[in-house]
């Protein structure tokens, strides 16, 4: 059955190039808590810090916070991007994500081998995953874009192609960065219908959002996320407050 189930999550990145002992103890007295000093030396920022959380099937669940808070490096954790550096993680069910349109991808190979190269991973035959760029290619509308190198392609194809990627297939935990949402006006017309019906086969919902509307919307709980760290869990009216009367 689809979960997620997160018990004291960490993730930490090191900060390299940082060399002189003056330096160090300069950056640890100005951010003394999301900034230490590890085993080897090395100056980590913790950014998630001992996360504990389950989300069971039904649950549409919004992550907010202020930008640096911890939303989108949750999601890619979620999505097995990142490795915590403790704690344990366990997420069960396919994943279907819309984090990052890079996310996966060879940018020197073309939209289409990427295509194929993404069904083969999740399984499919050669067939089935040529079938499957035809469908992508034909839903992003990126015509003769489709057979050329991913590089050359604008932030906007990039989504396009990310996002029809991720919902020609229905997954059974969707995550979710809002600003998949501000792709350009033409596309996310035709997208826009698309991507509900994803959210509502989905078995879960994880979405990172700044946009309280959406939130309430979409989502039956939220995660407030502080400095990297759980600051309120609850329904979206205990989090939010309930919502003004018209």
């Amino acid at each position: 059955m689809p979960h997620i189930h997160a018990e004291a999550v960490t993730i930490e990145f090191p900060l390299y190039h940082l060399g002189a002992r003056s330096l160090k103890k300069r950056i640890l007295a100005n951010s003394p808590l999301r900034l230490r000093q590890d085993e080897a030396s090395r100056i980590v920022v913790s950014a998630l810090r001992d996360l504990s959380f389950r989300i069971q099937p039904g649950e549409r669940v919004a992550l907010i916070g202020h930008n640096g808070a911890g939303k989108t490096t949750l999601l890619r954790t979620l999505a097995g991007v990142y490795e915590p550096v403790a704690g344990r993680l366990e997420v069960a069910g396919s994943i279907g994500a819309l984090i990052d349109p890079s996310a996966g991808m060879d940018p020197n190979a073309t939209g289409r081998e990427n295509i194929v190269l993404r069904g083969l991973f999740r399984g499919l035959s050669e067939a089935e995953s040529s079938t499957l760029a035809e469908e992508v290619g034909e839903f992003s509308g990126l015509a003769e874009f489709l057979d050329v190198p991913v590089r050359t392609y604008s932030a906007g194809m990039a989504v396009r192609l990310s996002f029809a990627m991720a919902t020609v297939m229905d997954p059974e935990v969707l995550l979710m960065d809002e600003w998949f949402l501000a792709g350009d006006a033409e596309f996310m017309q035709r997208a826009r219908a698309k991507l509900e019906a994803l959210v509502s086969k989905a078995e879960i919902l994880v979405l990172a959002s700044h946009d309280m509307s959406i939130v309430r919307e979409w989502c039956t709980r939220v995660i407030r996320l502080d400095s990297g760290r759980i600051a309120q869990d609850g329904t979206v009216d205990e989090v939010l407050g309930a919502p003004a009367a018209a």
